[in-house]
């Protein structure tokens, strides 16, 4: 099976930024690079800020290419990342201290939010070392901005995709029988973690847009703001809020 030239390289450029990567992460996409200027884009336009009043999580972080991307352009903001790899989050630590954002976030191991600090006593990163944040971090704390890039490749679908694809990690890539086991999970979930004027910011597959919109506009708990167009033209953003 041919190894994908990042893996060789241990190098990927994402957002004008060069990454650490390895066979442990997944390899960030140009396409994904719009969930980090829409969420910018949010801070400044409905949050108007850049400061520290931001509270930010990333779903499924891998390499820490979003959370990092974000956290450079607002320095003030408290993010946590979250990855259930524990490899995925020691190249998603490397990548920070390269980009001097290290101290900006706390980088968590768990399943989606069941990776947050459940009380306030629980203050400390995945290397062990305590912290403080500007306000006490428990599990009524509520984010402005959630931002994920989940899995969404259908299990089936896994064999047939590009000989340098199946190298990266499956559970990075694995969405479940129909790609969609992620997206209702954090439809379950997201309600309970986000302000009340926040935003949920999601990837999406190439064709999974209706699909997606229909999960999260059926519950009655959320409205969908819009669907965001990639490079391509291809819809691959939904912004969502609570009603």
């Amino acid at each position: 099976m041919r190894q994908p030239i990042q893996y060789i390289t241990g190098r990927e450029k994402f957002a004008g930024m060069n990454f650490t990567v390895n066979e442990d992460v997944f390899i960030p996409r140009p396409e994904t690079e719009i969930l980090v200027s829409s969420a910018l884009q949010f801070a400044r336009n409905e949050k108007r800020t850049t400061n520290n009043e931001l509270k930010i999580l990333d779903l499924c972080t891998g390499c820490g290419n979003i959370a990092i991307g974000i956290a450079r352009s607002l320095p003030g903001a408290e993010i946590v990342a979250i990855d259930i790899s524990e490899k995925a989050l020691d190249i998603a630590k490397t990548n920070a201290m390269a980009h001097r954002v290290s101290e900006k976030i706390r980088f968590y191991k768990g399943d989606l939010f069941g990776g947050l600090p459940r009380s306030k006593h629980q203050h400390s990163n995945t290397d062990g070392n305590s912290f403080e944040w500007g306000l006490p971090f428990n599990i009524e704390h509520k984010f402005d901005i959630i931002v994920s890039n989940p899995p969404y490749v259908k299990t089936n679908d896994i064999a047939f995709l590009q000989e340098e694809v199946r190298h990266e990690p499956k559970i990075a890539l694995d969405g479940g029988a129909d790609g969609l086991n992620f997206y209702r999970r954090i439809e379950e979930q997201a309600h309970g973690y986000m302000e009340k004027d926040g935003l949920l910011l999601i990837e999406m597959g190439f064709d999974q847009a209706e699909e997606v919109e229909s999960i999260f506009s059926s519950s009655g708990l959320y409205s969908i703001n819009r669907i965001q167009k990639d490079f391509a033209e291809i819809d691959r953003a939904i912004w969502i809020s609570l009603l």
